[in-house]
């Protein structure tokens, strides 16, 4: 995937410097009778402390079999829990911008290792994260199979994660928005658009190239055909065409390397939602602290409004007339309403505060971590075209020198 595990043990005080995790296979599991049997993919989720000093409450050998949906819910847990961090998203859960022979299906032997490889990476990716790492949910999804179920599902998280998109965009209605987070925002939005449009073009490219090669194959039968009635030329010519089904047959290692490259692509594809969702939540914050002082300034006013000892319409519509007893009682409701106003302001900014410090100190983390991988992955991807390109010129270069053979 995008990452090494050397490149994950560079942020110091992580898990991983202690702990190896890995998800070595799968298996397909069915349930339910014989009729109305449902199949699934589990995956081994195996853990191992390699660290003598480790003192931690991972045990030193664990195993688990996990679902996605359980990954699912892992993940819905982080984000609700720590809503100022990037987190990792999940592999695909059906094949994007795929190319002619890769399987549409997710049982298909290739798409479960790639997604198996995918969430091994989601994994270390979450126990390279300083804060992340901690949290005691996520410890016990290495090595609690049941436990961490039952947990999940006491915990509210389960119904928190099901209400996590009623939210609603807030930013049409704040008086004031952060401008580094509608910086990031934006970019956000665009680096997704770009991303998406790279891989889909890519994927176009990658059709007409699997195509281009494979017409290679008729080429190849052609001439061996040709071989067989040729005897000055046969040699060459059966050459010739082996040399151009090797050419044809090549493309499939290539654009499946290539694979595994893409992969590591659309997982940046997804990790702008999550840079989205952290701006989101700080909308929401602004957007609770305006609320908060919207409710503290109508309170004053109506203060005010008793204190001066003018009523509503229709109090006066029926003659209701307020004592002093009646307005100070009033009054003194409002003071108290007003106090507890500004102390759910106070609250507000607080919260507020702490989330943007702690939020555009990961940010920074990430865009570290999002030039470091993407550097890495742009580059193997030109040396993976490089390696092709030099081969297919290699296997032409043998073709030319077989028909140079012909007397």
């Amino acid at each position: 995937m995008s990452e090494t595990v050397e490149n994950f043990h560079s942020t110091a005080g992580n898990l991983l410097s202690h702990v190896e995790i890995t998800i070595p296979e799968s298996e397909k599991r069915a349930n339910g009778s014989l009729n109305l049997r449902e199949y699934y993919t589990v995956y081994l989720v195996e853990t191992k402390v390699i660290d003598p000093d480790y003192n931690g409450t991972l045990p030193k050998l664990s195993s688990v079999w996990r679902r996605y949906t359980e990954f699912e819910q892992l993940r819905d847990y982080l984000e609700l829990t720590y809503s100022y961090v990037v987190i990792p998203p999940l592999p695909e859960k059906r094949v994007m911008f795929g190319w002619q022979k890769l399987s549409t299906d997710t049982f298909d032997p290739d798409f479960v290792d790639r997604r198996r490889a995918g969430l091994e990476n989601f994994l270390l990716r979450i126990a390279s994260h300083e804060i992340l790492c901690k949290d005691v949910s996520f410890l016990e999804f290495l090595n609690s199979e049941d436990g961490w179920r039952e947990s999940y599902k006491a915990n509210g998280y389960l119904q928190l994660a099901e209400n996590k998109l009623k939210s609603l965009s807030v930013s049409v209605r704040l008086k004031h928005t952060d401008a580094k987070f509608e910086g990031l925002k934006t970019y956000a939005t665009t680096f997704h658009t770009n991303l998406y449009n790279l891989l889909k073009a890519r994927s176009r490219v990658a059709d007409k190239q699997y195509a281009v090669y494979k017409l290679h194959a008729n080429y190849g039968r052609v001439f061996s055909e040709w071989s067989a009635i040729e005897k000055d030329m046969g040699d060459a010519l059966q050459k010739t065409g082996h040399y151009l089904d090797s050419l044809a047959s090549s493309i499939d290692a290539s654009l499946e390397d290539e694979e595994l490259l893409v992969d590591q692509l659309k997982e940046y594809l997804f990790f702008a939602g999550s840079m989205q969702n952290v701006c989101k939540k700080q909308e929401t914050l602004q957007y609770e602290l305006e609320a908060a002082e919207d409710n503290v300034a109508a309170k004053n006013i109506e203060r005010t409004r008793a204190q001066q000892g003018k009523l509503g319409m229709m109090a006066r519509l029926f003659g209701a007339v307020d004592t002093d007893e009646v307005r100070e009682l009033k009054v003194n409701s409002l003071d108290a309403q007003i106090q507890e106003g500004a102390l759910a302001v106070h609250r507000a900014k607080d919260d507020l505060e702490v989330f943007c410090d702690r939020a555009l100190k990961d940010m920074d983390r990430f865009e570290e971590q999002k030039l470091r991988d993407l550097k890495d992955t742009l580059e193997a991807y030109v040396c993976l075209q490089y390696k092709t390109a030099k081969k297919g010129l290699h296997t032409w270069m043998q073709i030319r020198d077989c028909l140079q053979t012909i007397p």
